[in-house]
């Protein structure tokens, strides 16, 4: 909102077009005074038009250029300065609409692919040598310890379903799944 400031007009003290008709955004207690009382309301207004909170600031930020531009132009008689800002919100949230309906929406990165790529099916070589270098992996555990890993992290069981199939304590289980881990973590990384 303070890039607003570098553009106030003369104030409406000296300027004719500014008169009784003035909503008096072009001085600095106007502004402060709108702001102070109706940017939260327009903000809200806008994110939940919009669904986006940036933009939404951009929103009450266009309004409030727009209303600052046509300060001299409010009119008293046809309502408050939160209801004259409150239309042309109105008029900036209509605008943005169209806006986004003719322009395609804005995609991440993540949503962008290689023309190359975009039919390839999922790597099998890959999967392989990963399921075969856990099964390596494990191979080198205890055998408590192996089946309390797979049970417990491959095959994403609770540490009370594992414990009440194997007829041991949880606090058993969790020591077997702890002493694996650390086992593992201790292995070279090309093993």
């Amino acid at each position: 909102m303070s890039d607003m400031r570098g553009l106030r007009p003369v104030p409406p003290d000296s300027d004719p077009a500014c008169g009784t008709r003035c909503a008096r955004l072009c001085t600095d207690d106007g502004l402060a005074a709108v702001l102070a009382a109706d940017q939260a309301l327009l903000h809200w207004r806008a994110t939940r038009r919009l669904g986006d909170a940036g933009l939404a600031e951009h929103a009450v930020q266009e309004t409030l250029l727009r209303a600052w531009r046509s300060c001299a132009t409010y009119d008293p008689d046809k309502g408050s300065v939160r209801t004259w800002l409150l239309t042309i919100e109105r008029n900036v949230l209509t605008d943005i609409g169209r806006m986004r309906a003719v322009r395609p929406a804005e995609a991440s990165w993540d949503e962008l692919v290689d023309a190359d790529t975009r039919w390839a099916g999922p790597d099998f070589a890959e999967a392989l040598t990963d399921g075969l270098l856990v099964a390596d992996l494990l191979a080198g555990l205890p055998d408590a310890q192996r089946d309390a890993v797979v049970q417990v992290i491959l095959r994403d069981r609770a540490y009370q379903d594992v414990a009440a199939d194997l007829g041991v304590p949880v606090g058993t289980v969790k020591t077997r799944v702890h002493y694996a881990l650390r086992s593992l973590r201790r292995l070279p990384l090309g093993a």
